[in-house]
């Protein structure tokens, strides 16, 4: 049996600047909602279609000296997670918006800034 290679570290771009990334956790929901219906199966009967929802969970570390994106801000980003090694697809964020955003201060670990964006659209590229 070959060993096979899975994708290791991501590469967060925000609107082609590459930014200092702890974690991040995305969240697709395809709006899809289950139709119930009163009838002697008891079972679901279909689904209706709904909206499509993106929100995503972004840990990054807090530079002291260079100059940090402006998370506060951000309307309309566009957020890249990319493999690290070059090869395999890229996922893209766009239309991203900052929801909260806060500070975690910790003895052992570098300060980081925990965010919570959501986005209008996923692509696969």
């Amino acid at each position: 049996m070959a060993l096979e290679e899975y994708v290791g570290a991501i590469v967060l771009e925000v609107d082609g600047r590459e930014a200092e990334v702890v974690s991040v956790s995305p969240t697709s929901r395809t709006g899809k909602k289950p139709v119930k219906t009163m009838n002697r199966t008891g079972r679901v009967k279909g689904f209706a279609r709904g909206v499509e929802e993106h929100e995503l969970k972004v840990t990054v570390v807090i530079p002291l000296d260079a100059e940090e994106i402006d998370w506060w801000h951000m309307e309309g980003g566009k957020l890249t997670l990319q493999p690290a090694n070059a090869r395999g697809q890229r996922v893209s964020y766009y239309d991203c918006v900052t929801l909260d955003m806060g500070d975690q201060y910790n003895v052992d670990n570098e300060a980081r800034r925990d965010l919570s964006l959501f986005s209008t659209r996923r692509v696969t590229e």
